[in-house]
């Protein structure tokens, strides 16, 4: 006879444990303690097997038929229900352990390997590791579109659009990794690409004004904090570089007998080696600037420590202390004063082109055109450094 609630219910406890059959194997086992503990018996592959359901009456009579009704489904077609249970157990668990924390982890860790910048690296880590904190312990493959765009709207909404979208490029990447690795069935991150308010593109806060900016230069000549500082922007401004290029140069780059300054590839941001020609004005800097930090590596080294950078806003911070607002200038927008006025001047705009680094992706272009611009990148750096003392003479 099936069982019924009220069957079990009023079932007892006794000396020793015993049984309440339903049907088709399905059974109840009543222990000496009073716990009543759903049980199916089946056979599979001509062997009898055994599969707990759990605790009555968490687990009602009509939950454990159903579950008992799964179980002899699997068994038609040709599968063992406790082996589906532990895979689906081993799947969980997997999942749970592959979170979107764990993944982002290896991504960066991916991005170290290649050789990507340590400034990228470190900007990737900060949105991974901060703005997506949300998300961070939830298994990789749950992660859905919705709950991704609500944290990328409440950041939308605090006014950081760029930051919103950035942030959803790399999650994106991290998503990308997981499917790859067969962590993740697809990267939820595709439906909403186009649900961001699109950014408000500015350009670099630069001085173009002639006669401006040789106000501002004559302001750094005067500069009285430290002169590394004053000195490593002036050097920037001559070279024509981006600031991280400057404040992470080696006394080891620098070939004063052949008047060269060569990055490695490593410290550009387009991954290449540049090599810059140095005017005289530029080679007179690294002279003041040596003996600063003899027995150092670093060239422009910090007011802290001679075997550390100068920090990323040591630029800008001076150019605030000197009267500068951050929508006048920054130390990025000198490339911007650089290329502006020296286009306006009439100087060969590929030859500009090759002294700022925007190199030919072609790498047999590339090289013809360095042997080709050599020449003319050495006198237009000097031109450039003469204009500088010419600007200042305006001011």
């Amino acid at each position: 006879m099936a069982l019924t609630d009220l069957k079990i219910r009023k079932a007892k406890p006794a000396d020793k444990p015993y049984k309440l059959f339903d049907s088709n194997g399905l059974y109840i086992h009543i222990q000496p303690n009073g716990s009543k503990l759903w049980r199916w018996k089946y056979r599979y592959a001509k062997k009898e097997r055994l599969l707990s359901y759990g605790p009555y009456p968490l687990i009602s009579l009509v939950e454990a038929r159903e579950k008992q009704m799964e179980g002899r489904k699997l068994l038609l077609d040709g599968i063992d229900p406790s082996v589906r249970r532990k895979l689906d157990r081993i799947n969980a668990e997997t999942a749970a352990n592959n979170t979107f924390e764990l993944v982002a982890a290896e991504y960066i860790q991916n991005m170290e390997a290649k050789g990507s910048a340590a400034a990228t690296i470190k900007k990737t880590r900060w949105m991974l590791e901060k703005l997506a904190a949300p998300i961070a312990k939830r298994p990789i493959g749950e992660i859905s579109p919705i709950e991704l765009l609500d944290l990328l709207k409440r950041i939308e909404r605090s006014g950081r659009r760029e930051t919103a979208r950035r942030l959803r490029g790399v999650m994106g990447s991290v998503f990308r990794l997981a499917v790859a690795t067969l962590r993740a069935e697809t990267d939820p991150t595709m439906p909403i690409r186009d649900a961001l308010t699109a950014p408000v593109v500015k350009g670099r806060p630069a001085l173009t004004d002639e006669k401006e900016f040789g106000r501002l230069l004559c302001a750094l000549d005067e500069y009285d904090g430290w002169p590394t500082i004053s000195a490593a922007m002036k050097f920037q401004i001559l070279t024509c570089v981006r600031p991280g290029e400057v404040r992470g140069a080696t006394r080891s780059e620098i070939v004063l007998a052949e008047r060269l300054w060569r990055i490695p590839a490593e410290r550009m941001k387009m991954r290449r080696p540049h090599e810059v020609p140095l005017s005289r004005q530029a080679i007179e800097i690294l002279n003041s600037v040596w003996p600063l930090s003899e027995h150092a590596e670093l060239v422009f080294p910090s007011i802290r420590s001679n075997r550390r950078p100068l920090s990323e806003n040591a630029f800008n911070s001076a150019l605030r202390r000197i009267g500068y607002t951050k929508d006048e200038v920054t130390a990025h927008g000198f490339r911007v004063t650089a290329s502006t006025i020296m286009n306006e001047r009439g100087f060969d705009p590929d030859v500009i082109e090759a002294a700022l680094a925007h190199q030919d992706r072609n790498s047999i272009r590339r090289t013809y055109n360095r042997a080709k611009y050599w020449d003319p990148r050495v006198k237009l750096m000097q031109n450039w450094a003469d204009l500088l003392d010419e600007f200042r003479s305006m001011s």
